[in-house]
């Protein structure tokens, strides 16, 4: 009887631990298995590429300007520039296919828009 459940805590136990490191590895962004090859090696290759991006993740910092005419950008806005920044707002003007455009944007995490022109 001790026997039994000796075998079940510890299978509990290891359940556990599987389900603690699944996390760990989900994480990874590539997994890469190499069995064989050239040199006859063997293993498994985790390979991060947060490290690889252009500008690390900001989380809850207020709007910058550059932010703002990322943002103007991907919204269809050409030539953008900054024409006003005070503590509050952010103004960005540019170019459509058909004419000048102006959005501003509060100064919040992730720049959201008051106001298009």
């Amino acid at each position: 009887m001790f026997r039994k459940i000796k075998i079940a805590a510890l299978s509990a136990l290891m359940g556990l631990g599987t389900l603690a490191a699944a996390p760990a590895t989900a994480q990874a962004d590539g997994v890469y298995f190499s069995f064989g090859g050239r040199d006859a090696r063997g293993g498994v290759y985790i390979v991060d590429r947060d490290r690889h991006d252009r500008r690390p993740p900001r989380r809850f910092a207020s709007c910058s300007p550059r932010d703002a005419v990322e943002k103007a950008y991907r919204m269809g806005l050409r030539n953008v520039r900054v024409t006003r920044a005070n503590r509050n707002t952010i103004r960005v003007t540019g170019r459509t296919r058909f004419d000048r455009a102006s959005i501003v944007f509060a100064r919040a995490p992730r720049c959201p828009v008051i106001r298009t022109n």
